[in-house]
């Protein structure tokens, strides 16, 4: 029996990579939405039933749902979007009777913490209360720690790629839970096809320290990468508050410090349970794996080449 998954958002990077994860599945047909159809890549005409229309155009969106057997929401935004506009796919599900929604999140577990903790993720704190009080759609939550890819980008501050340098917060032995871009959505895929498969799914690719990874980055690239401590996991807390509250509107000061220590405390981690036996066809790529996959002179813009290759 075939299995229609509509992805809400179809032109961003990570819809891109679970379109590609989703055509391995014969039995799977895909639904598309979005802004603007000139940014579809030509590839994917052929593969996804397109329709267009804004988050929050309740016509448009209930047209496209409709059909569906699980809806999953690709948006990235501001709070507006992650919010309403998620409210507003689930609410053209339940009226539509598309049984399961999956949420935007993709992230560290933001289920055991706080609204205001990890500010960025409080949309995703409203939209889970949203949808545990729906009775016609179940919600699905996929979270998968941190995108490696990030790790590595420049903006997130934990790697200098001209000098080689790891920095970080703590004593290093710190885990550090992350899954690639591609394993993330093939795990994705994996869920939209298991019609059973429903609430918090828990999926990690790799979960090492920060002395781990540099070990990992001399094996892969015979480069031995240098360390960089900037003090203790209180230090960092203390550091990324100073900033917000002496400039709140400079919010790319301190945003990436936030997600750097919720990384770390333990107090988002995944485990000790994770959810990756229930899909053995999917195989985890660990941070070696990862590492040795990119070539070292792309590994500042493998975040940038998410999604290029469909």
């Amino acid at each position: 029996m075939s299995i229609t998954v509509g992805i809400a958002g179809i032109t961003g990077k990570f819809a891109r990579e679970l379109t590609a994860a989703l055509n391995e599945y014969p039995d799977i047909k895909i639904k598309g939405y979005c802004r603007d159809l000139s940014k579809v890549p030509e590839s994917l005409y052929a593969k996804v039933s397109l329709s267009k229309g804004d988050a929050f155009d309740t016509s448009a969106i209930r047209s496209f749902v409709a059909g569906c057997d699980v809806v999953v929401c690709c948006y990235l935004g501001d709070d507006k979007l992650m919010v309403d506009g998620q409210k507003a796919l689930i609410d053209a599900c339940a009226a539509e009777g598309v049984p399961r929604y999956v949420a935007s999140d993709w992230s560290l577990d933001y289920t055991k913490l706080k609204l205001g903790e990890l500010f960025p993720k409080d949309p995703m704190i409203h939209v889970k209360a949203y949808l545990d009080a729906q009775d016609k759609v179940k919600g699905v939550h996929i979270l998968v720690g941190m995108f490696m890819e990030v790790f590595f980008n420049p903006v997130f501050g934990t790697f200098d790629a001209d000098s080689a340098t790891f920095k970080y917060w703590g004593t290093g032995n710190e885990i550090w839970e992350a899954t690639t871009y591609q394993n993330a959505a093939e795990y994705t895929a994996a869920v939209c096809a298991d019609k059973d498969a429903v609430g918090v799914k828990k999926f990690v690719g790799g979960q090492a320290t920060v002395l781990q990874i540099a070990e990992s980055f001399e094996k892969a690239y015979a480069v031995k990468p240098k360390l960089e401590n900037h003090g203790s996991v209180d230090d960092l807390f203390k550091h990324m508050h100073g900033l917000r509250e002496k400039d709140p509107q400079n919010i790319f000061s301190y945003m990436f410090l936030f997600f750097q220590y919720y990384a770390i405390n333990g107090q988002a981690n995944l485990g000790p349970e994770y959810d990756n036996g229930q899909y053995p066809q999917v195989k985890p790529v660990n941070w070696e794996d990862y590492l040795k996959s990119v070539s070292k002179d792309q590994l500042l813009s493998a975040h940038s080449n998410v999604g290029s290759s469909i």
